[in-house]
């Protein structure tokens, strides 16, 4: 099924256009939960670009307090990634004021984001799979309900090669 493109949003053809204001200090990944995708994106991208402080979250407030799940933070140790140290939060509207780029992880979680926007903020909000466009996939789906650990892991080291790739400019 195709993904429908929303303004301001990539195609699959396409990374999303960054502006050039965009602190590379100041990403966050969102998901449901903050237990799964979004702490492996968090901890896979800092492996990878380790100089860029990121955070993550989630939209819902089931497992605030908690750590990754277990199965996620083995799939991520297998690949010597390391996110115990990491415990759930929600997302709120203010993390629009502490976030140069906000990266969800599917269309549910974006729209969740998008309505506590508040009025008159620019802050980019993309999928984060916008920066895997060669993947053909429009959502990270989520493993805790799969259980396939390692695929998502795959995606999520694709987009994260992608989001490092589209900073690369700003970081010369």
């Amino acid at each position: 099924m195709p993904r429908r493109s929303k303004p301001g949003h990539a195609t699959k053809t396409s990374a999303p256009i960054l502006p050039s204001r965009l602190e590379p200090s100041q990403i966050l990944f969102v998901c449901l939960g903050n237990i799964c995708r979004s702490p492996a994106a968090e901890g896979l991208f800092r492996a990878l670009e380790p100089s860029v402080d990121c955070d993550s979250a989630g939209t819902a407030s089931y497992h605030v307090g908690e750590p990754p799940y277990g199965a996620m933070r083995q799939a991520l140790k297998r690949r010597d990634v390391d996110v115990s140290d990491l415990r759930a939060r929600q997302f709120s509207a203010a993390d629009f004021s502490g976030f140069g780029l906000i990266l969800a992880m599917d269309l549910d979680n974006l729209a969740a984001i998008e309505a506590q926007r508040p009025r008159g903020n620019q802050v980019p909000v993309h999928l984060f799979t916008d920066f895997a466009p060669q993947t053909g996939v429009d959502h990270v789906p989520d493993p805790y309900y799969t259980r396939d650990f390692d695929g998502c892991l795959d995606l999520l080291e694709q987009a994260a090669a992608g989001l490092k790739q589209a900073l690369a400019p700003r970081h010369s």
